[in-house]
């Protein structure tokens, strides 16, 4: 049992749209992810998503309407839910998903990661 501490992970992480596993709670996976850009449009049939933002900020978008997300702030995305996130500058976010969660939730193409690194 050691202090993680979040500036130190997402240090590690070299590219965008790459989620690592950071620690584990119950059945869910803390993860750091970096992103810039748009990532594509997709849900996730049984699993919740949380994100909060550390650095910079990012917009979720749904069908219908855009939430924006800043730092210090989280979202989370009910399974099902059609959604996207996209960011114009780098972010830095802190994801809780259960450990079934693939990250293309219900589509699958060059960003699909079934295996995640832990850091």
């Amino acid at each position: 049992m050691d202090a993680v501490n979040i500036q130190q992970k997402l240090a590690q992480v070299t590219g965008f749209w790459q989620p690592a596993i950071v620690g584990e709670l119950n059945n869910d996976y803390i993860k750091v992810v970096k992103f810039r850009g748009e990532f594509l449009w997709h849900h996730h049939e049984h699993e919740d998503e949380m994100f909060l933002v550390v650095r910079g900020a990012m917009r979720m978008k749904f069908r219908g309407r855009d939430v924006l997300v800043g730092p210090g702030e989280f979202i989370i995305v009910p399974r099902g839910v059609e959604h996207m996130p996209v960011a114009e500058d780098e972010v830095h976010v802190v994801l809780i998903e259960p450990r079934s969660t693939l990250n293309t939730g219900n589509v699958r193409n060059e960003r699909t990661r079934d295996s995640l690194a832990r850091i």
